[in-house]
């Protein structure tokens, strides 16, 4: 399997990117997860988008934020492997992605996630560190989680648009 990893800010993305990754969020985080809330929520237009892509097709996608947007540090967020790709180490490789390009596009930053809660074994072997205590987001339980500093990792990670 081919795997390509591409970022861009909004801006850079095209019309079919775009609907690809509002598709897969929506298919993933309303449909699957049976929770109906406000996915679009204007911080897209401040971020990046690092999608993974596997033999063509979109498999994965994170969101990026610069710091003081969703909190004082940098954020990785929207997190989600497709489906049909599930089960293929892709979470892993993705995250790491997503670390790397945070922290060149926002100078080695201390990164927060909001992770579910469920998923904090998987965060901790990355280098995350839970945050204060867990609560409830959109009726998912999740915890803050904290990388103070991403130790760069060498990838391909080519940053476009």
């Amino acid at each position: 399997m081919n795997i390509e990893y591409i970022v861009k800010p909004f801006d850079g993305l095209t019309i079919k990117e775009l609907y690809k990754i509002l598709r897969l969020r929506s298919e993933v985080f309303v449909v699957e997860q049976n929770c109906p809330y406000q996915d679009m929520d204007n911080k897209d237009l401040k971020g990046y988008h690092l999608m993974c892509y596997a033999d063509g097709e979109l498999a994965g996608y994170t969101r990026l934020l610069p710091q003081g947007i969703s909190y004082q540090e940098a954020s990785i967020g929207r997190v989600v492997i497709a489906p049909a790709y599930r089960g293929l180490k892709l979470g892993k490789q993705l995250m790491e992605e997503s670390i790397t390009a945070c922290t060149s596009l926002f100078q080695n930053p201390a990164m927060r996630i909001s992770a579910q809660a469920h998923l904090q074994g998987f965060y901790n072997s990355l280098g995350f560190e839970p945050v204060g205590e867990p609560y409830d987001e959109d009726g998912i339980p999740h915890i803050e989680m904290l990388l103070k500093q991403a130790t760069p990792v060498p990838v391909d990670c080519s940053i476009s648009g």
